[in-house]
C-alpha cells in the first residue's frame, strides 16, 4: 500500500513538474542586452588648437556621462574663430606668471589651457571667479567616475590655466560646440 502512495505522489510531481517547465515564458531563457560599446581611439596624446582672439571665460561646468566625465568652458566668441586650447597630460600643474605649484589630486592630471582670459581684458573685471589654487567655483565631482579634483591655477597674459585630476592616464577629446570649449575624458581605455 505504501508503495503505491509513493507511486502515485511520484507520478504527480512529475505531471506538475511538467506543466511548470510549459508555463515558463521562452524569453526566460534568452541571451541578456548587449551594453552599448563606449568610443575608444581618443588617445592621451596632447591636442591643441591655435590661438585667437576672442572673449572672455564667463563659466566652467562639468557633467557626467555613461562613457566619460566632461568639462565645459564657456567663451562667447565676437566672430566665427575657433577658440584657442592647449590639453596635455603633466606631472604637475605649474601656476603661469609666479611659476607657483598647483596641487592638483588625482592618480593623473590633465593641464587645460584655454585662449581666453577670465577677465574683460578692457575693463579688467573679472568675468569668471576662479582663484588660484582652489576649486572651480560651482563644480562638485562627488560621483564622477573619471574625474577627481580641478583647480583654477591662473588667467595670464590672455589664457586661462585649469588643473584637472583624474582616475588614472585615460583617453581624452577635445572639441568646439558654439561659443563653447568641450574636453571628454574616457571611463575607460
Amino acid at each position: 500500500m505504501r508503495a503505491r502512495r509513493y507511486g502515485v505522489a511520484l507520478a504527480a510531481l512529475v505531471t506538475a513538474g511538467a506543466a511548470v517547465a510549459v508555463a515558463v515564458p521562452a524569453t526566460a531563457t534568452a541571451a541578456p542586452k548587449a551594453v552599448s560599446a563606449c568610443p575608444t581611439g581618443w588617445g592621451s596624446l596632447s591636442k591643441s588648437a591655435a590661438d585667437a582672439e576672442l572673449g572672455s571665460l564667463t563659466d566652467i561646468r562639468t557633467g557626467r556621462h555613461e562613457c566619460y566625465d566632461r568639462m565645459v568652458f564657456d567663451v562667447p566668441t565676437t566672430g566665427p574663430d575657433a577658440i584657442g586650447y592647449t590639453v596635455q597630460y603633466v606631472d604637475a600643474v605649474y601656476q603661469d606668471g609666479s611659476g607657483r605649484l598647483i596641487p592638483v589630486s588625482g592618480g593623473a592630471i590633465i593641464e587645460i589651457r584655454v585662449a581666453a582670459p577670465s577677465y574683460d581684458p578692457e575693463t579688467g573685471g573679472a568675468t569668471y571667479p576662479g582663484r588660484a589654487g582652489r576649486p572651480l567655483p560651482g563644480v562638485d565631482l562627488t560621483g564622477y567616475r573619471t574625474f577627481r579634483d580641478a583647480k583654477f591655477a591662473s588667467s595670464f597674459e590672455g589664457d586661462t590655466q585649469v588643473g584637472l585630476g583624474v582616475r588614472a592616464r585615460l583617453p581624452f577629446r577635445v572639441f568646439e560646440l558654439s561659443d563653447r570649449l568641450v574636453v571628454d575624458v574616457a571611463h575607460t581605455w
